[in-house]
């Protein structure tokens, strides 16, 4: 059923369709990291990395003084990363195991970019709520999260139109989380949309 299809993580043996060799030009990672102030020596984060096509752009952007956590919650991802590791030599990245609530990332990140996963992190026992914020925890103060994802419809290389993300969805939960919308971009590339918070200042309790 589609209310089934829609219940599942990215298939490992599925990454092929992740990696076209078109997506440079359509997903425009740089401008991506751009807009989240990513730059040599930051220490970034790629949740939901998959098989780590973002990562291996983010190792190369902050260089050897900065670290790419690589995080994603399948051990089968992890391993694909590990070995894209070695074969590029991003010497830079970290892998990371998270759970489906917890990325397990440590303190003090610059950057996160949640990158075509956001629709996995609300699959149960998942609680995208939880998720971001821990993440905004594990942020400086300065931090910034990013999140990309196909804009509805069933134009372009993304997924079916049911099982699109949708952009207010995403905002409403972040800003439970204890992130605000810093800047929006409702066409980051020809197909997506990018969501940008940084930490909601706390209030001070008089």
């Amino acid at each position: 059923s589609a209310q089934r299809s829609r219940d599942h993580l990215f298939a490992p043996q599925d990454l092929g369709l992740l990696e076209g060799p078109d997506r440079d030009q359509w997903q425009k990672p740089d401008q991506i990291m751009d807009s989240l102030l990513i730059a040599e020596g930051s220490v970034v984060a790629d949740l939901g990395a998959g098989g780590g096509w973002f990562t291996a752009r983010l190792s190369a952007r902050v260089g050897p003084n900065g670290v790419v956590y690589a995080e994603d919650i399948q051990p089968a991802m992890i391993e694909v990363i590990e070995r894209r590791k070695v074969r590029e030599n991003l010497r830079n990245v970290r892998p990371v195991l998270g759970t489906a609530n917890d990325p397990r990332l440590p303190l003090g990140i610059n950057a996160a970019l949640i990158v075509d996963a956001y629709r996995e992190m609300e699959i149960p026992p998942a609680d995208p709520v939880v998720l971001l914020r821990r993440l905004a925890l594990s942020l400086k103060p300065d931090g910034r999260v990013g999140v990309v994802d196909f804009n509805p419809g069933d134009g372009g290389p993304g997924p079916a139109r049911d099982q699109r993300v949708d952009a207010e969805v995403v905002i409403k939960a972040a800003e439970a989380a204890g992130l605000e919308l810093v800047a929006r971009e409702p066409r980051i590339n020809q197909f997506q949309f990018l969501l940008v918070f940084g930490r909601a200042p706390v209030v001070p309790v008089n």
